[in-house]
């Protein structure tokens, strides 16, 4: 058996349960159904996590590409959003709306150096910190979405199995 069979042979028994073949009862239907609404469900938080990722590789990318260096200070800080206050070369201040991205381990009133995109001063990270950071949370939360997944593809399996010991 090859690869590409193996995995079709996969795909079909987590879409059609343990032997593999369409259902002919209604409950096997809904196990079906519900099979098709886990997995879906778990591609998406996947895809969630892909997409945050590359998002915080596209910001960083556009600070990188025109970068401004300032001092800043936090005006108040939190776990996943810190907000700050700095003045550019050109004396214009400038508190963004969205926080700092890769705000972790900030306090209310420390001095902290930052980068920003020049053509949008709003887009703003902690300085010597990137997209890599990103990468951890947003892979615990696929991996915790498979998990979670796993769980429910098993209790369905139980489900199925004692519905064939019954009907």
């Amino acid at each position: 058996m090859n690869s590409g069979t193996a995995l079709k042979a996969f795909w079909r028994t987590l879409v059609y349960g343990s032997d593999g073949n369409a259902p002919q009862t209604r409950a096997r239907r809904v196990l079906r159904w519900v099979r098709i609404g886990v997995l879906i469900a778990a591609g998406l938080v996947t895809l969630q996590s892909v997409l945050l990722v590359a998002g915080a590789w596209r910001n960083d990318l556009a600070i990188e590409n025109n970068m401004g260096v300032a001092q800043a200070e936090v005006l108040s800080a939190g776990p996943r959003r810190s907000t700050i206050e700095f003045v550019t070369p050109d004396r214009i201040t400038y508190r963004p709306e969205l926080g700092v991205l890769y705000p972790s381990e900030l306090a209310t009133g420390m001095r902290i150096y930052v980068e920003y995109d020049k053509n949008d001063p709003n887009l703003v990270r902690v300085q010597h910190r990137n997209a890599k950071l990103a990468i951890i949370p947003a892979g615990s939360v696929a991996v915790v979405g498979w998990l979670v997944a796993g769980v429910v593809l098993v209790g369905v399996a139980l489900i199925e199995k004692r519905l064939g010991r019954t009907g």
